[in-house]
């Protein structure tokens, strides 16, 4: 499965670094997210700082849907799909290979946005270690659940329409969490915010485990 897994992965990667999707589209229209926010929000500076955390994570959902399309979209064209049910790969590892990729794009667009963030809402980065544990937790809730619904989809005329309808109310609680999170991280609240690590930790387990083991049926569906 991890060697499947890894297989997967590395496949939708390079497709993903020769086409330049994420570079050309994902990062501008997120980096455009934030911006706007800013603009909105210039003459309330502290109603903007305490606003960032959940425009950062809102930003970082709308990228997953993009992301997450965009993975699927290369497996519906030409039959790609048929080709990896015939392939012999473990469904298991082409879940995981298709939300590591997808994961591994998060994180890069992530650092990017938090630079943003810094540079443009004057934010403070104090809980390092609150604020690394939370955006990898949280990237694990989207990248599982976006490619459980993506297979899900797939197969679907209107999945580009479907798929935000099915992801939001499965990653509210995922983007409420990681949203406290960062507050308390950045000293914007008194919570504590490694509490809502578990939350995080127990939704990425059920979307990566659920994914894992039902996606042999999605692939056979789609």
């Amino acid at each position: 499965m991890w060697r499947d897994a890894l297989v997967v992965a590395g496949k939708d990667l390079r497709i993903e670094a020769r086409a330049k999707v994420g570079l050309n589209q994902v990062v501008p229209y997120s980096m455009v997210v934030l911006l706007l926010f800013g603009f909105a929000f210039d003459q309330d500076r502290p109603l903007l700082q305490q606003a960032a955390p959940g425009l950062f994570w809102m930003a970082v959902l709308f990228a997953g849907l993009l992301a997450v399309q965009r993975s699927f979209s290369v497996e519906a064209a030409d039959g790609a799909m048929d080709g990896l049910r015939m392939s012999g790969l473990d469904p298991a590892g082409v879940f995981l290979g298709k939300a590591v990729a997808v994961a591994a794009q998060l994180v890069a667009l992530e650092a990017l946005l938090t630079v943003g963030v810094v540079v443009l809402f004057h934010t403070q980065l104090a809980g390092a270690g609150l604020l690394a544990a939370t955006a990898v937790l949280a990237t694990a809730c989207v990248a599982g659940a976006g490619t459980a619904y993506g297979a899900l989809s797939m197969g679907l005329r209107v999945r580009e329409t479907l798929l935000p309808m099915l992801l939001a109310p499965v990653l509210a609680p995922v983007v409420l969490s990681a949203t406290e999170a960062w507050r308390a991280a950045l000293g914007l609240s008194t919570g504590g915010g490694w509490r809502w690590l578990g939350l995080l930790a127990a939704f990425a387990a059920i979307y990566l485990a659920g994914g894992a083991v039902g996606f042999g049926a999605l692939m056979e569906e789609t």
